[in-house]
């Protein structure tokens, strides 16, 4: 599951949601099936997307009820379908395969289905199952490891390892289905700043996903990771560290061929381009903004 960090969106009726929906940058212009209620896991420290809701998997009647109420609202239109919340990979195979199959049938133009998914929802479905869904049309997965590093992901409560993320890509590529892979600077704290970054970058050499971002942590009130600042456990890198994570895990990582961004409005400096083609400029441009060059966000642009 990723964190959260993806922009909230509000709809307003007659799409009928529960509670507040975030998504990807890159779903903006999808369309928005809530087929799930907040994370099955939501344990994770730093995150309070869900921690309102109490996990449930909507009905599938109700899930295609709101197929059949987008496609009489927005018609044709409709080209990407992003289904929520959390982790919604959770959902039964054949629960997937009928949200699929209907959405086919009513969007004509539908290209993407799209979900979060975090390495134990993948690793909980065979090889075959995986396929099947990629048949029927479910074609990326965003998954959040948000570190490499395995002392941070304990941590952080991901639940999941380094090797499992590993694992998981390898599985989901094999049933041909494309991974967009989300890291978070400063998961590491002061303590495993450089760690964080190194490992991080390793990972994502390895998951080879074919999108690629990095958010930046923010300590949000309430939060666990809240409390562990408050008791002194957990100190958030200065923006200048910050920056020498993005710096180190970009340096390192070697993806195939990546799309990379982090136009999230979490981050400091907005970067794009294409890992490891774009590297070099990538690389010298943070070295600019390091050395006060480059104008960073203001503090007042960045948010969650």
């Amino acid at each position: 599951m990723a964190l959260q960090r993806p922009l909230v969106i509000d709809y307003s009726p007659p799409m009928r949601y529960e509670g507040k929906l975030y998504r990807p940058p890159s779903e903006g212009d999808s369309y928005i099936l809530q087929a799930t209620i907040g994370c099955s896991w939501n344990h994770c420290t730093y995150c309070d997307m869900y921690r309102e809701k109490e996990f449930r998997v909507r009905s599938l009647e109700e899930s295609l009820e709101d197929l059949e109420l987008a496609e009489a609202t927005y018609g044709a239109s409709i080209d990407k379908v992003f289904v929520a919340d959390g982790d919604a990979l959770i959902l039964p195979v054949e629960h997937w395969l009928a949200i699929l199959e209907r959405c086919h049938a009513l969007f004509p133009r539908l290209r993407r289905v799209s979900c979060y998914a975090m390495a134990s929802n993948v690793l909980e479905k065979t090889p075959e199952e995986l396929q099947t869904l990629r048949e029927a049309g479910l074609s990326l997965l965003y998954i959040g490891p948000e570190s490499g590093d395995d002392p941070t992901l304990k941590k952080i409560a991901k639940g999941s390892s380094h090797a499992d993320h590993v694992l998981a890509a390898q599985r989901a590529h094999a049933a041909g289905m494309k991974i967009s892979a989300i890291f978070l600077l400063g998961a590491g704290g002061t303590e495993r700043s450089v760690a964080h970054a190194r490992e991080s970058a390793r990972l994502a050499t390895a998951m080879d996903p074919e999108f690629l971002a990095a958010l930046t942590l923010t300590v949000i009130p309430g939060t666990p990771h809240a409390r562990l600042e408050e008791k002194g456990r957990f100190t958030l890198p200065s923006v200048a560290e910050l920056l020498a994570e993005l710096r180190t895990f970009i340096a390192e990582s070697a993806p195939t061929d990546a799309i990379f961004r982090t136009n999230h409005a979490s981050n400091h400096l907005a970067l794009e381009g294409r890992l490891p083609a774009d590297r070099d400029r990538i690389v010298a441009t943070i070295d600019q903004a390091l050395a006060g060059k480059i104008a960073l966000r203001p503090e007042g642009y960045r948010g969650l």
